[in-house]
């Protein structure tokens, strides 16, 4: 299973068409997708066709991601009933902002990484929509990521917003996850007739060689035709939807080329990367869970008994400790009635 993130610190820029076009795509191929609704507005489930009240959410899943959570806060799209598909959504909902902490621990960061491990044997590929922040809800998104795609509009605040997302991507790289990395920046809202927007493409493509990807997306009605209908733009009639389709279907392209090219290693970044990263630098996502279960007696409580401070703060680094103090106490076989704490100190005696 691949996780891609489709972000921009920047409000308004289409971040949410340009993930359910990728999840179009990735619907008109029969991959089986599921969207991860991380944006508070929620614009990404009422474009699937999840409308209506839902018991559970992506709230509860960063709240708590265990394996009956995580399953009942994903639904079916509307999409499938147009052409069976496996597209389904991890709802979204307005409280999710509880959890936008601006400096979230390293607990916090891994949840949605957990929760996604309950099902990466269901899909091919994962989008998450993350909100124009650079908070809790957008590193949790980052730290579960395999590739970032930064989405931009052709304007000076939005080249400024890229630059920041771009920079903030890196420093959480470095800090928490070395399996992270840009996929590429994406421009929508193009007028080529706009000579304003023709020098920010300039401007793009200079700040960011080979990352700016090829296609340019228009300001279409179509678009926003299709999304009001709920409808993937694969499926949509005209001309304009096949182009735009077309368009979407080149960077699934390149995102499967470069996840199948470039395949992370942990074992092998671990052993060049520093003392730091080989401490921080833990997935779950692809290590079977029965495995990870029997390890310890319940992963996710142990990543609940420990408080650590954040990483971006490079003062604090007994977050690196007691990660690191945490993994091994969860390769050991722990009574679960036992304290965590007493059986780390029995462990140091």
């Amino acid at each position: 299973m691949h996780v891609l993130s489709v972000s921009s610190l920047k409000g308004g820029v289409g971040k949410t068409t340009v993930a359910l076009g990728i999840a179009s795509a990735a619907y008109a191929r029969g991959l089986r997708t599921l969207v991860v609704d991380l944006d508070p507005q929620c614009d990404a489930t009422t474009g699937l066709g999840a409308i209506g009240e839902f018991n559970t959410t992506c709230a509860d899943v960063l709240r708590k991601p265990r394996h009956n959570i995580v399953h009942n806060a994903i639904v079916a799209s509307s999409w499938s009933k147009i052409q069976p598909s496996k597209t389904d959504i991890m709802v979204g909902s307005p409280s999710v902002q509880l959890s936008d902490d601006p400096s979230p621990s390293v607990r916090e960061m891994w949840r949605l990484e957990i929760a996604l491990s309950r099902v990466e044997d269901e899909y091919d590929l994962v989008v998450i929509d993350t909100p124009p922040s650079i908070n809790a809800l957008t590193k949790t998104a980052w730290v579960a990521s395999d590739r970032i795609l930064v989405v931009t509009e052709p304007s000076l605040f939005s080249v400024v917003a890229a630059e920041r997302s771009i920079r903030a991507i890196n420093d959480l790289r470095k800090q928490v996850t070395s399996r992270l990395k840009i996929f590429g920046v994406v421009i929508n809202r193009y007028k080529p007739l706009s000579r304003e927007h023709q020098f920010r493409v300039k401007e793009l493509d200079e700040k960011y060689p080979g990352r700016l990807l090829p296609q340019k997306f228009e300001e279409k009605s179509t678009i926003q035709q299709a999304q009001g209908a709920a409808r993937p733009i694969h499926s949509w009639p005209g001309d304009t939807a096949k182009q735009v389709a077309t368009y979407f279907d080149q960077i699934l392209d390149s995102l499967l080329l470069d996840l199948t090219s470039n395949v992370y290693d942990e074992a092998k970044e671990k052993s060049k990367g520093s003392r730091r990263q080989k401490k921080l630098a833990r997935t779950t996502r692809g290590k079977k869970m029965e495995n990870l279960l029997a390890e310890s007696p319940d992963p996710i409580e142990l990543l609940d008994s420990v408080t650590m401070p954040s990483p971006v703060d490079s003062a604090k680094s007994e977050a690196a400790k007691d990660f690191d103090r945490l993994v091994a106490e969860a390769a050991t076989e722990i009574d679960p009635n036992d304290d965590v704490k007493s059986a780390a100190n029995a462990k140091k005696s």
